[in-house]
């Protein structure tokens, strides 16, 4: 992504989420808010498909509407490491961070 290009979001609803649509609103409002250029909205895909969208870098940001579609598990993921310091609850909550996009080999 350029500096002068805007980041490239997907919002990802989880399958099991019914209704969407009050999902799908926050996220669209979010979206709007930040000023992403919306690549698409995938709600059959699992999290694995998403994840990889973000490190192949077809997508700069994935927009969720609630912290709990998040898997605990989810990559990528960044953690600080701090002698003798325990991970913080706050920072245990935050969503995932895309890994920086790598120059396409021409």
């Amino acid at each position: 992504m350029s500096s002068l290009s805007r980041p490239v979001a997907a919002i990802w609803i989880p399958s099991h989420v019914d209704p969407i649509e009050p999902h799908l609103m926050v996220c669209l409002d979010h979206a709007r808010r930040c000023r992403y250029d919306l690549l698409g909205i995938v709600t059959t895909a699992p999290w694995d498909e998403v994840r990889q969208m973000m490190i192949d870098g077809t997508v700069d940001v994935v927009v969720v509407a609630e912290r709990e579609h998040l898997p605990p598990d989810r990559t990528p993921r960044i953690e600080v490491a701090t002698r003798g310091a325990r991970p913080s609850p706050a920072s245990s909550r935050r969503g995932p961070v895309p890994p920086r996009r790598r120059p396409r080999q021409g």
